[in-house]
C-alpha cells in the first residue's frame, strides 16, 4: 500500500523557481515575484526547510543565502 502524501505548506507566492533553472534564472524569479532581497530569502529559507528533495534543498538554502547577504548590504 502507498503512503498519502499530504502537502500542508501553502506559499502566498508563486514565484516559478525551480531545482532545474540555472543560478541566475532561480535568483531573477525570485527577486521579481517577491520585490525584494529579505522577502526572496526568507520564501526560500522555508522552502528549503520544508522540502524533502536534497537537491532542492541546498539550491533553495544557497540561494536564500545569497538574499540574506544581499539584504545585509543594501537594506533593500
Amino acid at each position: 500500500m502507498k503512503k498519502k502524501i499530504i502537502k500542508w505548506y501553502k506559499p502566498k507566492v508563486h514565484s516559478g523557481w525551480s531545482k532545474d533553472l540555472t543560478l541566475r534564472g532561480r535568483r531573477r524569479k525570485s527577486i521579481i515575484a517577491h520585490k525584494n532581497y529579505l522577502s526572496a530569502a526568507r520564501s526560500l529559507q522555508v522552502l528549503s526547510s520544508v522540502t524533502t528533495d536534497k537537491k532542492t534543498k541546498r539550491l533553495a538554502k544557497q540561494d536564500a543565502n545569497y538574499f540574506f547577504k544581499k539584504h545585509k548590504e543594501t537594506g533593500k
